[in-house]
């Protein structure tokens, strides 16, 4: 009896109370998962802005002063010398309108009509994370059984896109999401030659980074709604919509990270979706 006590004893003392693990990403070894996959690193990038949301600042940038500001709606192509890869797959007119909540917003409808054709043609569509402006475009259209047998989601989107889905226009089936290649990874995933998926929950359960590295030598980080601006990573700021549910926790050490990317790593663009400003200058 004394001796099952005091091994009762050590258990208990062994087995404290679990900490939250930390986010935490080094670019050196994004760098060398980058490389492990053979062949010719990606040529160059595009992208394509189909739609925005007229919101003032102070909503993507908390403690940003109270000034107009644009959210574009983009997509972007990761173009190789024998075809693309596509991040984020835009979305249809019925679900841009969720996003204008009763006010009527741009949606430019050729350049829905070109993403539509260019997430067609891709080799392979990659998502950042699992809301309807970058998901619906491969699940809220008729092409859909077309699409998902080359759309890569992970498994954490997956779950949210079938059980709490932010509008009723993206949920999955079980039946629909078994078309779709599902992945899991615990930190980082090469995809192909020169990109790399980098888990990042924290704006939804499934978002995710997307690292790509040119054969020019350019490197660019595409972090979906990680920051809505570019000004969340330059000041360290999370946002402040009332409209949306975000672990701030987990996203401020990813902000406190890109951060010092953006400081010390003059050769890597890091880009924030939704930055109109960011985009205009960067073409």
């Amino acid at each position: 009896m004394k001796t099952a006590f005091h091994l009762c004893m050590l258990a208990l003392l062994f087995v404290g109370p679990q900490k939250e693990q930390v986010w935490t990403a080094n670019i050196d070894q994004i760098r060398h998962a980058a490389r492990m996959i053979p062949g010719k690193a990606p040529l160059h990038i595009n992208v394509v802005k189909f739609a925005e949301s007229r919101r003032t600042k102070n909503f993507s940038v908390k403690g940003a002063p109270n000034e107009p500001s644009v959210q574009a709606r983009t997509v972007f192509q990761i173009v190789y010398a024998d075809g693309y890869v596509m991040v984020d797959s835009g979305m249809d007119q019925q679900v841009h309108k969720f996003f204008g909540r009763g006010v009527v917003e741009p949606y430019d409808a050729e350049s829905a009509k070109q993403v539509e054709r260019a997430v067609r043609g891709a080799r392979a569509i990659l998502v950042t994370h699992e809301h309807g402006d970058h998901v619906a475009g491969v699940i809220h259209t008729p092409f859909a059984n077309e699409l998902a047998p080359k759309t890569i989601l992970t498994r954490d989107q997956v779950q949210t896109l079938m059980t709490n889905p932010q509008m009723p226009e993206i949920k999955l089936t079980t039946e629909a999401a078994s078309r779709y290649n599902i992945v899991d990874y615990e930190k980082y995933l090469p995809f192909g030659p020169g990109v790399v998926l980098i888990k990042a929950p924290g704006h939804t359960p499934g978002s995710q980074m997307i690292y790509v590295a040119l054969s020019s030598g350019k490197e660019y980080l595409f972090i979906g709604d990680t920051a809505w601006h570019m000004d969340g990573v330059r000041n360290v700021k999370g946002k402040d919509a009332p409209w949306i549910q975000e672990d701030e926790n987990a996203l401020m050490p990813q902000l406190n990270w890109l951060n010092g990317l953006y400081k010390t790593e003059r050769n890597l663009f890091i880009i924030a979706s939704h930055d109109d400003e960011q985009r205009t200058d960067l073409i």
